[in-house]
């Protein structure tokens, strides 16, 4: 009795465990925006940018240098060490650096490694002030670099783009393949439910016994196209299970009992809306942004390449101070040094050839824009005549559904009574058939425009 009582009372429980919600198309987008292994693979370019920003940075370290000398024959007996700190500068391509520096022994007059006794502590600093001097290489790279980090969010905003249309594509091929599968097997079960009564009837002498033959050959057709829709339906379960996937990121194999009941509800768009979506589409599709900042990166060449059109003129500015008071006498005061370099590179052919690079490559930037924004404004349109011609025709197949429904009803009828035979009950029946597969196929239709639209407006990057 008590065990009797326990299975009542976890039967219910177990029916409600076993219980498999329909999945729905934003429960897809949601499992491939955070565990589709494509789309993290394209997240992962964030990370390739931020290094190799960081790479760039590097020419901005601070150095540290040391050396020494010592003389083991000769006239002169002396030895030095020296160690200098060197740090980059971020403006006019210059460097700042400080050391100290010592010497022990004798060394000639001309050796600038000579101190003091205490050594010598010694500061400078360098600065670019025509060449290299408003941008370098270094700091080029830098800004680069920069850009890259940028442009790695529209790379991966069209890698979503296109991943989101697949994945939603896959699921209303997948919705559409089990609806077919449904209606196939319905026409089957008509022709298995008649075939008990036409044998009754076969066996009351009502009906001859071919009519009984041709049903089972009805049947048999019949349950080969169930395998055929069940084929379909199984191939399309496999790659909806790619997109779909559990908290671990394991694909989860989708069976009929996810299958929703029907579409969804059709939602037409207002055509007045179609110049704003176009407008916003220029804003947010990736394709434009990326074209935009890799237009600043050919910018930053283009300073660069007009850079080495000019001549280096480099300002020195050191100061050294010598600590104790010998064995040198002409160093025991602070001494300090000024200096300007100039050199000038004929006949700049390096320079001047970049700049006609980076100039056919900006010319071929917006060119490229140019048609990208003629391409969005064509995927939008084209994805409206879409989706108003699915939509129209969802109406239609609508209405021949219910109109082949109502022959077929009417034929059914008239076998029933006597006055049809088999061979126009099938006609009906396949008619009627034929009408509910293309409501599904004028359903599917819409939807797989749907997500062309919002894949051309880039409408999923607004949430």
């Amino acid at each position: 009795m008590m065990l009797k009582s326990l299975c009542l009372f976890l039967l219910p429980l177990l029916a409600h465990a076993a219980t498999v919600e329909p999945i729905s198309l934003a429960a897809v987008v949601k499992s491939v925006n955070s565990q589709y292994p494509p789309y993290l693979m394209a997240l992962i370019e964030r990370d390739i940018a931020a290094g190799r920003l960081r790479q760039a940075q590097g020419a901005f370290d601070l150095n540290f240098l040391s050396k020494g000398s010592f003389n083991p024959s000769g006239f002169y007996d002396g030895s030095s060490a020296d160690f200098v700190f060197d740090q980059p500068l971020p403006f006019w391509g210059g460097n700042a650096f400080a050391g100290y520096r010592i010497s022990s022994g004798y060394l000639a007059d001309y050796d600038k490694s000579r101190t003091q006794v205490d050594g010598e502590l010694r500061m400078g600093l360098r600065l670019n002030l025509l060449r290299d001097g408003p941008i370098d290489s270094r700091r080029a790279a830098l800004w680069k670099a920069r850009l890259d980090q940028e442009i790695a969010d529209p790379f991966i905003q069209r890698q979503r783009l296109d991943i989101v249309r697949t994945a939603s594509r896959a699921y209303v091929n997948w919705l559409a393949m089990g609806l077919r599968l449904g209606v196939t097997e319905n026409l089957r079960r008509i022709a298995q439910d008649r075939d008990d009564s036409i044998g009754q009837l076969v066996a009351a002498g009502q009906l001859a016994p071919i009519v009984k033959v041709d049903n089972e050959r009805l049947v048999l057709s019949r349950e080969l196209a169930v395998v055929q829709a069940r084929r379909r339906f199984e191939a399309a379960s496999i790659e909806l299970s790619l997109f779909f996937r559990d908290a671990l990121g394991q694909p989860i194999q989708v069976t009929r009992q996810h299958l929703p009941a029907q579409f969804p509800n059709v939602e037409l768009l207002v055509k007045e809306n179609l110049g704003p979506a176009t407008k916003a589409a220029y804003r947010l599709r990736p394709e434009l942004r990326r074209i935009n900042l890799v237009a600043q990166k050919f910018g930053i060449d283009e300073k660069l390449a007009k850079n080495g059109l000019l001549p280096n003129l480099d300002l020195t500015a050191t100061v050294s101070e010598d600590i104790g008071s010998s064995p040198y006498k002409d160093l025991n005061q602070t001494e300090s040094m000024l200096g300007l370099e100039f050199k000038m590179p004929l006949p700049l052919n390096e320079a001047n050839g970049r700049l006609e690079v980076v100039k056919a490559e900006l010319a071929r930037l917006d060119n490229d824009a140019k048609f990208t924004r003629e391409r969005i404004t064509a995927e939008i349109l084209d994805g409206w005549s879409a989706i108003s011609a699915a939509a129209e025709q969802i109406g239609q197949t609508r209405r021949n559904v219910e109109l082949s429904e109502q022959l077929e009803r009417g034929e059914r009828e008239r076998f029933e009574k006597g006055a049809s035979d088999l061979l126009a009950l099938q006609i009906r029946e396949q008619a009627a058939f034929d009408a509910r597969l293309l409501e599904v196929d004028a359903r599917a239709d819409f939807f797989r425009a749907k997500a062309d639209f919002e894949a051309a407006t880039a409408e999923g990057l607004k949430r």
